[in-house]
């Protein structure tokens, strides 16, 4: 969990002009208590609180569905700490419908929901767009192609 709270601070350092002082202290103290290693998870979250605090800040976190569940958990409950000190703070999360209920448990009324999803016509075309390119049309006949057109769709809104 470190990692993606990592790459997120080297994200905000490196569109700052200048490194605040108390963070470049504070990396250095880090480095040299963890023999050489960056920070650890709640020095991490510090230091994030720090730099929000004072600046307008958009965070985009993608596929968190993908995430293992404790490491979900973490992420979120970190992404809440820097919340609460950091009220110019936005963060964009993209997952699957099945996460939806934890993201609002441990982000509690900052959440807003917006569902996305293809249209079937959307799928249609795609799925008519991969058909015509199939390498093997001989392997295609009618009937095989009118199930795929008609059950694929049919499944990917439960999806």
């Amino acid at each position: 969990m470190a990692g993606i709270l990592g790459s997120l601070l080297r994200q905000v350092l490196s569109g700052m002009e200048k490194v605040p002082e108390e963070i470049t202290r504070a990396l250095e103290e880090q480095k040299l208590a963890n023999a050489g290693r960056g920070p650890k998870l709640p020095d991490i979250v510090k230091m994030l609180q720090t730099i929000t605090s004072s600046l307008r800040t958009f965070i985009c976190i993608d596929a968190l569905d993908e995430c293992a569940a404790a490491h979900r958990i973490k992420l979120l409950n970190s992404l809440q700490q820097i919340l609460e000190t950091s009220p110019h703070t936005r963060i964009f999360i993209i997952a699957r419908p099945h996460v939806r209920a934890e993201i609002e448990k441990r982000l509690p009324r900052r959440v807003i929901s917006v569902l996305v999803g293809p249209s079937k016509s959307d799928i249609m075309e795609y799925l008519r767009l991969r058909l015509d390119e199939d390498e093997a049309p001989e392997a295609m006949n009618e009937s095989l192609e009118a199930d795929i057109l008609e059950k694929i769709p049919e499944n990917m809104s439960e999806m």
